[in-house]
């Protein structure tokens, strides 16, 4: 039977051509759009880590609290131990200290008077090492818009539009203005060198980045850093990993005190911020444009199925008419939509997969569109293909061709046997 309805479809083409090529379509998009979403959501997951969160971080208790202030005189302390220890307990996880600052940058003139000032965000990073990652990780490279990057100490970039703001010009010498690590006041000269640009409102409207040594020196940090975030070896990050490396943190501390502000404890990137529910809708828009599709899909499906069965009514009549039953007749339809779910869909996931490699490798330049957006996202945009964009598209492709020709075919059970012969006669 299987073999007579595949002849049946491939000889004719007029019942297969349409839903073959509505499916694939149908497929194609879903596919592409699963593969769209995921790569968007997780390089804004990869961004929001790399500047702010991790993938982990360690932090203390009192930092945590009121972790949005950078309150440094709650920073981690003797921070070359705490590294080596996490380098010991979780060494799939790659360490990177991090100072993150306010202050307030002052701009003098040929003088020494003040010409400009204006609150700024600081970074401190590791700059300098050898097997430093950071410059990578944040792109600072690729977001390079004048000057060059930072080659020896008290040298610092500033985002292009707070420079542009100021009148800082490459080789300008400025003032840092900011509080100590214990309270009192810092005052740290630094020379321009470099000015970025990310794309990002909240970075660009302000942002230093330095070399962590000079923050430290600047804020009287010795051997301390606010926060200590780990990246995961995969180069993404996933929930499980991240549970797996909080279990074995705090399974290896010993006398663990929650009343102590400086005990050090690990928070996961869901933990920080909104980031949970970000990552929730991350898992969920799978599932959301599988049933959309297969919503869609089913509308335009039992519409052509429809259309098949005016064009197939004498057909049905006939085989009705000769003893087959209405039961085989209505499977034999089902059959026949299962088959045209299987080739549309490996179509439409072969098509699908292309377009979205296509974005995977080359991206989607939209800097110009996104410039001054509030909201932390990568301006290339680029799809990223995962194991369910080879299986989701059978999803809605198979599904949706079965429920429209389930619908279409409900008209068969309202053929009356004893009109089959007066219809066929005219």
């Amino acid at each position: 039977m299987i073999k007579f309805l595949l002849q049946g479809l491939l000889r004719d083409k007029s019942r297969s051509h349409l839903p073959i090529m509505v499916v694939a379509v149908g497929v194609m998009l879903s596919v592409f759009m699963h593969a769209y979403i995921t790569g968007i959501m997780n390089d804004t997951i990869e961004m929001n880590a790399a500047f702010s969160y991790g993938h982990v971080k360690v932090l203390t208790k009192g930092y945590a609290d009121n972790m949005s202030q950078f309150p440094n005189d709650m920073a981690l302390d003797n921070t070359d131990v705490l590294v080596a220890n996490l380098k010991k307990q979780l060494p799939n996880i790659e360490w990177v200290e991090r100072i993150q600052f306010g202050g307030l940058i002052d701009v003098p003139n040929d003088k020494g008077e003040t010409v400009a000032q204006g609150p700024v965000i600081g970074i401190g990073i590791d700059l300098f090492g050898k097997e430093t990652t950071e410059t990578k990780r944040l792109r600072i490279h690729e977001s390079m818009v004048e000057g060059r990057m930072p080659s020896k100490p008290s040298e610092i970039l500033v985002s292009n539009d707070f420079a542009k703001k100021l009148g800082i010009q490459m080789g300008n010498t400025v003032t840092l203005m900011a509080s100590t690590m214990y309270g009192g006041m810092a005052y740290q000269n630094f020379v321009v060198v470099g000015t970025v640009s990310f794309g990002v409102q909240v970075l660009d409207r302000g942002t230093i980045i330095a070399d962590i040594q000079d923050v430290r020196d600047a804020l009287d940090m010795d051997n301390a850093s606010g926060e200590i975030l780990g990246f995961f070896s995969q180069g993404y990050y996933s929930d499980k990993e991240a549970d797996k490396a909080k279990s074995i943190f705090y399974a290896q501390q010993d006398n663990v005190s929650i009343q102590d502000e400086f005990t050090p404890i690990l928070l996961t990137f869901r933990e920080q911020g909104d980031m949970g529910t970000f990552v929730d809708l991350s898992h969920s828009m799978g599932a959301i444009i599988t049933f959309v599709f297969i919503i869609a899909m089913s509308i335009v499906l039992w519409n052509a199925g429809l259309l098949g069965g005016i064009r197939r009514y004498g057909e049905f009549g006939v085989r009705l008419a000769m003893g087959e039953t209405k039961h085989h007749v209505f499977a034999s339809l089902l059959y026949e939509s299962f088959f045209v779910g299987i080739i549309g869909s490996i179509i439409g996931t072969a098509f699908g997969l292309l377009f979205a490699w296509l974005l995977q490798e080359y991206g989607l330049d939209m800097s110009d569109e996104m410039k001054g957006s509030s909201m932390m996202m990568p301006t290339v945009l680029k799809a990223r293909i995962t194991m369910a964009d080879y299986y989701i598209g059978f999803i809605p492709g198979i599904f949706s061709t079965l429920l429209g020709a389930a619908l279409a075919g409900i008209g068969i059970y309202k053929r009356k046997t004893s009109q089959l012969f007066k219809e066929l006669e005219a």
